[in-house]
Formats: structure tokens, sequence, C-alpha cells
């Protein structure tokens, strides 16, 4: 195993060691809450220390978003990073899966050894393993909950890869403003566990409670994020609930 050494002063004071590689992360909380700029920040180590990214981001419906994200939070330009990173569009209309543009893959997620076998596909293209591996960043999984008939083999199939899957990093972002009793089989599966929330004024806030599989009681710290940046998130989050769990209601 090796270590992942955070750059950013508010996650390393709460985490000074870093993060073990590979390792399950989860940061939970509610809806729109601003998870995934928290994720981001891992995302960014993790480029600049040249390992490899699969962002499975559920509630962004194209890549420029996360590519806006990174750039707005931590100036990094992630075209400088191509042959590093790919990109999982979530697309319950489809049987399977498949490449739609350099870097880009859409898969039926629901459907869970299509995860296995487009993360695995994905993960072959990459020119250079590098040292750190594999990175999977996935955000808004709860929405694979929403479908009745997909519910409870994806709760048991995510609760494995986090608890078990030790041949990639995951850092995994999860609302609980529904199926919060289910959510936390995944919260007690994972190594390091963080909770976030927003405060009235739209401040982002973060706490650990878990580190190596071990209890941790951290300070709640203040996620420097602009508030016009959280409010494109709350308000990206909301279009995306109003659009796919209706949908995923009926499948």
């Amino acid at each position: 195993m090796t270590q992942l050494k955070l750059n950013q002063g508010w996650l390393s004071k709460l985490l000074p060691e870093g993060i073990l590689c590979p390792s399950s992360t989860l940061i939970s909380g509610p809806g729109g809450s601003g998870k995934p700029l928290i994720g981001f920040a891992f995302a960014y180590d993790w480029l600049k220390a040249e390992g490899n990214i699969i962002f499975i981001p559920l509630q962004y419906p194209e890549m420029k978003l996360v590519k806006t994200s990174l750039r707005r939070l931590y100036d990094l330009d992630v075209d400088e990073y191509s042959n590093k990173m790919a990109y999982i569009q979530f697309n319950p209309g489809l049987d399977s899966w498949n490449k739609v543009a350099k870097n880009t893959w859409e898969a039926n997620l629901l459907k869970s050894e299509v995860w296995d076998h487009v993360v695995d596909d994905i993960e072959k293209s990459f020119p250079e393993r590098g040292d750190l591996g594999t990175l999977v960043f996935a955000s808004a999984l709860n929405l694979l909950l929403f479908s009745p008939t997909y519910r409870e083999l994806n709760l048991n199939k995510l609760e494995r890869i986090i608890r078990e899957d030790k041949t990639r990093t995951y850092i995994i972002s999860v609302s609980t403003s529904a199926f919060k009793e289910e959510i936390r089989k995944w919260e007690n599966a994972a190594d390091n566990l963080m909770f976030a929330r927003m405060g009235k004024s739209m401040e982002l806030y973060l706490r650990i409670t878990k580190v190596n599989n071990k209890q941790a009681l951290s300070e709640e710290i203040r996620v420097p994020v602009k508030k016009e940046i959280l409010e494109e998130i709350k308000e990206v989050a909301e279009s995306v609930r109003n659009k796919q769990i209706p949908k995923l209601m009926k499948i």
C-alpha cells in the first residue's frame, strides 16, 4: 500500500498523513450540500501524483462540468491529464455500455455487471498504470437506489465494492436525503468516512468519523468554497433529481 499526500490545507488538517491507497472513502450528507467538491480535492492530488482517474458523477450529465469544477476550485487544467482520466455517463436506457468519445463512455450502471465491465475496459485503456493505480471518483450513487428492480442488487453490490475491492481506490459521495438507513451499509463498509453539510448561509462543512476503519472524531471544519459555486452545485443536483428520479422509479 502507498499513501496519497493531500495538499489542500483544510483537508490535510483533518488527514495530516493523507489516505492509504488502495482504500475506500465515503463522503455522506444531505443532497445538494456540495459533497463532490470535497471529492475533487482528492482528485486534484491524485492527478498531480500521476494516478489515473475514472469519474462516475451520476449527477453531472457532461464531462465539462467536471472540468469546470476542477478548474474553478483548484486551477487545474484537466486537458493536461487527458491520458490519465476517463468519464462514465449514466444512461439507464442502454442495454449495456459503449464508448461515445475520447475518454468518455456511457453505461447503464443500474446493471451491476455493467459497472464491472466498463470500469475494467477503461482501466485497460490507460497507457500507464502508475504507482497509485486507479482512483474511481463516483458521486450521487444514491440515485441507483431509486430503481425498485435494481435497488437491492446495487445496495449489496456497492457495499461489497466499498468493503472488499482493494484493486482500486474509491472516493464516493452519496446523498442521505433518501434511503438513509440503506446508505448506512455503505458508511459502515468504508475504510474512511466523512460527513458534509451546508450551513444556513451556504457554507460547506466537513468532519471525519472514521479513518483506516478506526473511529476518528475530528473537528468540523469549513471548506473554503465560494458561495456561487455551492449554489451552482445545488442547482445541478436539484435539476438531476427532478429529471432522473421519476424515470428511475419506473425501472
